[in-house]
């Protein structure tokens, strides 16, 4: 699978590409012969409301009608779709029913805690559009996250009835032998194919693929060669051409590969002013965890505050931070939860004298249940004698279809719209206006 439209695209340059710079890469890529082409969900959806001024669910549209012949596959984060809190089940249903009407084929569904019941109300629906449920673990090392765990994990996301198992290494973490063990336990438990997902981070990313291949993995995520390393996938090209004459042969047209791939080096140079990621390995990863996107923006908001002296004290706290709240993997949205909740540990003098309200969500389990126990002591301070709830999140979270609906009347009838205002009202609002706007402007242009 490449990346080059959401994740990479993400990693490299803070999701700004363009649709207009998408089109004419997707009609070449779609005769490549990928397994599917990940373009959509995380962060892009944000992104094309908040700074491109573009309607995601029409790049959905738009991407398809240029790659028919290829699986379109988003990523969506369980209960929190493409936002940072949870929904009600009426809205996750009705977001999954429209991603799929619009043109996905695939939903890769994680949680930021691992909570398999998070992902429970996405998968269903997803079977129920007659689509393909990717059921996700997060890889991340702690005291808590055994082999044992990710299998059982594994096993209660098959036992929902997915199509596909990934494992996803957010951080680039996942070593090369480590991987070999883990894909060998999974082939062994699991009836689904097994899609591996990795980041260069760490410089291991091709290293690990190949030995996951060696043990049976079916799909890997990679990203043509102007988007990899570093922060992004390890090369499309350069595991073509290792695979090549091997049992593993992929099969794919290197030569058509390179061919596109200098069309995506002469259109990346339009977007240098958003590179978060100049490639390289960055070794400390392994020791903070933190993804390579929320390292860069801590360290641009601690120099805005002139705090830059702190950030080794803020380092040396995050895996501190991280034990209290139960060991917790680092992925969006809790890598943020994690690192400000460290730095006002640094900055204010005193552990846990400011709590944000996110920290305080997890420790009322809000987020759901964390893979290891929470510090019992900072949880009863920080909930003053409430009871932690123990249920899934969203059966606590009334429906709210209806309210929206009834609120947008006026404005707009299109579902898509009251879903993009469910998720991001402030920010829908402005955005429809402005596409108001650009619509009025384009038809007057026309009937000229």
């Amino acid at each position: 699978m490449d990346t080059i439209f959401r994740d990479a695209s993400q990693s490299k340059i803070a999701t700004r590409m363009r649709l207009e710079d998408m089109l004419p890469i997707a009609e070449r890529l779609d005769k490549v012969g990928y397994f599917s082409i990940e373009m959509w969900g995380g962060a892009t959806f944000d992104a094309c409301i908040r700074y491109l001024d573009e309607d995601p669910w029409e790049r959905i549209r738009e991407i398809k009608k240029r790659m028919p012949n290829t699986k379109m596959q988003m990523v969506i984060r369980g209960q929190s779709l493409v936002g940072y809190r949870h929904y009600p089940d009426d809205i996750v249903i009705r977001f999954v029913e429209k991603a799929a009407e619009n043109g996905i084929d695939i939903f890769r569904a994680f949680d930021a805690l691992d909570d398999v019941r998070n992902l429970k109300t996405v998968i269903e629906t997803v079977k129920k559009m007659g689509k393909i449920a990717e059921g996700t673990i997060c890889y991340t090392i702690s005291p808590v996250h055994t082999m044992e765990l990710i299998l059982n994990k594994a096993k209660q996301l098959e036992d929902l009835g997915i199509d596909l198992f990934c494992l996803k290494d957010m951080a680039g973490l996942l070593a090369p032998y480590t991987a070999y063990s883990i894909i060998k336990k999974l082939k062994e438990s699991l009836s689904v194919p097994i899609h591996l997902h990795t980041h260069d981070t760490c410089g291991m990313g091709a290293m690990t693929y190949l030995k996951a291949i060696e043990a049976g993995v079916d799909i890997i995520d990679t990203v043509l060669s102007p988007f990899s390393e570093g922060t992004g996938q390890p090369p499309t090209e350069s595991l073509v051409m290792a695979l090549k004459g091997t049992p593993y042969d992929t099969g794919l047209d290197v030569n058509l590969l390179a061919d596109i791939a200098d069309d995506v080096r002469e259109m990346k140079k339009k977007y240098r002013a958003f590179e978060t990621d100049l490639g390289g390995v960055d070794s400390k990863v392994m020791v903070t965890q933190i993804p390579g996107g929320v390292m860069s923006n801590m360290i641009a908001q601690l120099r805005h505050i002139h705090a830059l002296d702190r950030l080794n004290e803020i380092l040396e706290e995050i895996p501190k931070v991280r034990k209290d709240l139960g060991y917790i993997p680092l992925v969006t949205p809790t890598s943020q939860i994690i690192v400000v909740q460290a730095t006002l540990n640094v900055l204010t003098g005193g552990r846990y004298k400011v709590i944000t309200k996110e920290t305080r969500e997890i420790l009322r389990g809000g987020y759901g249940e964390t893979p290891g126990p929470i510090d019992p002591n900072l949880q009863k301070e920080v909930l003053k004698g409430e009871k932690p709830i123990s249920c899934r999140p969203a059966d606590l979270i009334p429906p709210q279809w209806e309210k929206f609906r009834e609120k947008l009347k006026g404005i707009t009838e299109s579902e898509e719209d009251i879903l993009t205002y469910a998720l991001f009202p402030n920010i829908a609002l402005d955005f429809f206006k402005k596409r108001e706007q650009r619509l009025k402007k384009e038809k007057s242009v026309d009937s000229l």
